[in-house]
């Protein structure tokens, strides 16, 4: 005898996908809807002024210029990730022929991480797009997603409106310019933010996947992969979690990231190959803060020949940055915030502010260190939701210059 099995009738699967639907619009779409008016609001604003400016018309399309003002978001570094997206990989060190100087090297693809250039390819064969288009898609939805996970973590220190207001400040702050361009920031502060929360709500093998993938994507992943790490040795220590989960997720965590630097130094010839490239074709280097020292001890005076690759106006804007994290990580500390956010934020900033660089990118290189949202974020949960808009709203139309013009057109980004 055949005994048929029980079925959910399909109404009411219906039902209950609807209403799962409806509860994630609901507590999510306020999250992207105030993060995708203020990011509007200011990339039109960004838009204005290389439109008003024109500069880009009489630049190199690699380096700031093209016939279109939008076609200012796929160049520096767009322009290579569109390069590896169509052609792939060449790892090389080729020395510039007479080169006595910083720039010994010749620039090289493998200086730049391979995940968000193989998103771009994968975007580019389903929906036809091509390498800038994809890009930018890739890096829209992603800047979302990023919002999603620092609305979610603000959320848990400070409710619900602390967490919109983070949300709004990652869409404003210093660097956002590269938010919406072929660029592989937002697809990196996705990743660090949903790892964190993933550490934070002890799903470690998630942590551990995420951060791996984080490890793909950008060198400065090995401040959130020792935060996953020592997040996992503080668990055990505490007996918070049993079984191997949290070492499984600390072993993960690293091998995209040193995966990639093998793979590029056994390419090369040279296991050090990454670091050379980075150094002699980039003048990218750790220096212990010598360069960062010199620009602070320079741009308040005025003098902006007395250190390397300066941008007045947009330094100036990096040397604020850099103040106002030094003025809210105690304000982090005093809430007691998780160890990997701790550990994310502070090595973050010290390899950053730790090495040289074009100093003005700072602020798009301090993008990740959205911990420090939070002392703001919950400082403005008080603010009523009108007057936290407003705020946004007017940081959102002059982030068309101090967060985009400011570095694709008055810097390097």
């Amino acid at each position: 005898m055949t005994v048929a099995l029980p079925r959910t009738p399909a109404p009411a699967a219906q039902a209950a996908s609807g209403s799962r639907l409806r509860a994630a619009a609901r507590r999510h779409g306020p999250v992207l809807a105030l993060f995708g008016a203020l990011k509007l609001t200011g990339f039109l604003s960004f838009m204005y002024l290389l439109s008003s400016a024109g500069d880009y018309r009489t630049k190199d399309p690699r380096f700031g210029g093209g016939a279109h003002a939008w076609e200012v978001l796929g160049t520096w570094d767009g322009w290579w990730y569109q390069q590896i997206a169509l052609h792939g990989y060449d790892p090389r060190l080729v020395h510039v022929p007479g080169a006595t100087g910083l720039i010994t090297l010749e620039g090289n693809s493998a200086a730049f991480f391979p995940l968000y250039p193989a998103l771009m390819r994968m975007v580019t064969a389903v929906t036809g797009l091509g390498p800038y288009g994809a890009g930018l898609l890739v890096s829209v939805l992603a800047s979302f997603a990023a919002a999603l996970g620092v609305h979610a973590i603000a959320e848990r220190f400070g409710g619900r409106r602390a967490g919109l207001a983070a949300a709004g400040l990652w869409a404003v702050w210093p660097g956002s310019g590269v938010e919406w361009a072929v660029y592989s920031d937002s697809l990196y502060v996705a990743l660090a933010a949903w790892t964190c929360h993933t550490v934070i709500t002890r799903r470690w093998l998630t942590a551990g996947v995420l951060a791996f993938a984080a490890g793909l994507n950008r060198p400065t992943a090995v401040a959130l992969i020792a935060g996953v790490g020592i997040a996992a040795l503080l668990s055990l220590r505490r007996r918070e979690d049993d079984g191997p989960r949290p070492l499984c997720a600390a072993a993960l965590a690293p091998l995209g990231l040193i995966g990639y630097l093998l793979w590029v130094g056994d390419r090369m010839g040279d296991l050090s190959g990454y670091f050379r490239l980075q150094s002699g074709a980039w003048a990218h280097e750790f220096d212990y803060g010598r360069q960062t020292l010199d620009v602070l001890t320079s741009v308040p005076v005025g003098n902006f020949g007395g250190y390397l690759f300066a941008y007045p106006f947009a330094d100036v804007i990096g040397v604020g940055v850099v103040l106002l994290a030094f003025a809210l990580l105690p304000l982090l500390l005093r809430l007691r915030p998780p160890a990997v956010l701790v550990v994310h934020t502070v090595l973050t900033l010290a390899l950053v502010l730790g090495s040289q660089q074009i100093f003005a990118n700072v602020s798009r290189y301090l993008l990740p260190c959205f911990p420090l949202f939070l002392p703001l974020a919950v400082a403005m949960r008080r603010l009523s939701l009108p007057v936290q808009c407003t705020l946004l709203g007017i940081a959102a139309l002059a982030s068309g210059s101090y967060a985009g013009y400011a570095l694709f057109e008055l810097g390097v980004p």
